[in-house]
């Protein structure tokens, strides 16, 4: 499925701090952790605490925080349907990236387990 324009500009504009409160509440209310949001945000990104954290604080865009982020080399097995798209079919790199970690917050929130989660062997 393929996204619009629009869409995908109004992803890339949007800022990483709007959505990561969603993100905690979210995963909080599944009885899973902040510091397991972390670890799966890292395993994707890159980022550790102390540079997300000021990322936040910057209140980057999507577009910045995942032009700057090292994509974890299994970001292609993260597939599966998210908001109405299969992201493996996405076709805007930066959208796909952001509907991979959307996909990863869903699965912990599910309660999957951590090592399948960050798509260990």
């Amino acid at each position: 499925m393929s996204s619009t324009a629009h869409h995908d500009e109004r992803i890339a504009k949007m800022t990483f701090a709007s959505v990561y409160p969603h993100y905690i509440t979210k995963v909080e209310k599944k009885g899973r952790t902040k510091d397991e949001l972390h670890q799966v945000i890292e395993w994707l990104t890159g980022y550790d605490e102390a540079k997300l954290n000021a990322l936040i604080e910057e209140k980057v865009t999507f577009e910045t925080f995942f032009q700057t982020a090292t994509l974890n080399p299994n970001a292609h097995l993260i597939k599966g349907v998210i908001c109405g798209y299969r992201v493996e079919e996405i076709e805007n790199t930066l959208t796909q990236q952001v509907r991979y970690l959307d996909k990863l917050v869903d699965e912990l929130a599910k309660g999957k387990k951590m090592e399948k989660i960050l798509r260990a062997s």
